[in-house]
């Protein structure tokens, strides 16, 4: 089999977020890949600019990334018992683009949050969210990282050794799932 590709969401912009910690931890364990990582800088979903001027660029560039990938991950943090403004704009944007981009694209969701349940609200509503779209969700543990400002080292990995395993299996199960 050809090296996969696989896509990295961010539901956190901040270039150091755990988030983005987790992304970089998810990488290494998912093993050889061709990486793209996704840029959810874009303009809110309004349907009065989708109606004048289209799909914005930023957001065509994402669905194409979707397109050539062959496995997603994707980690959340929590705001407020939910999923990121961010996280949920950007599949807002995704689902009106004509093609359904998610459709049957195997996903793994993580999270990395302050608090004690490690994004657990946020991850469910990931998930419900990219149903919606026809995601195939890949099962697997759910890899919860609580008390994210505590759970990585100096060198961005994941502290518990638990979670890394947990990570490990979860990212064994979307590459079994590259069809």
């Amino acid at each position: 089999m050809p090296t996969p590709t696989l896509l990295t969401i961010s539901g956190s912009l901040r270039k150091g977020s755990y988030n983005r910690m987790l992304l970089a931890q998810a990488v290494q364990a998912f093993g050889p890949a061709e990486v793209l990582d996704a840029d959810l800088n874009l303009p809110l979903y309004d349907g009065d600019l989708e109606e004048a001027s289209g799909i914005p660029a930023a957001v065509q560039t994402l669905v194409d990334q979707i397109a050539k990938a062959d496995a997603i991950v994707i980690a959340s943090p929590e705001y407020n018992k939910g999923m990121s403004g961010v996280l949920k704009n950007a599949t807002d944007w995704v689902s009106r683009v004509p093609g359904g981009a998610l459709a049957g694209k195997p996903i793994a969701i993580v999270a990395a949050a302050a608090g004690r349940t490690g994004g657990e609200t946020a991850r469910f509503m990931v998930m419900s969210n990219l149903l919606q779209m026809q995601a195939r969700i890949v099962p697997g543990p759910a890899v919860l990282i609580a008390g994210a400002m505590n759970a990585f080292d100096e060198h961005g990995a994941l502290k518990d050794e638990g979670s890394a395993k947990m990570l490990k299996t979860q990212m064994d199960n979307l590459r079994a799932a590259v069809g």
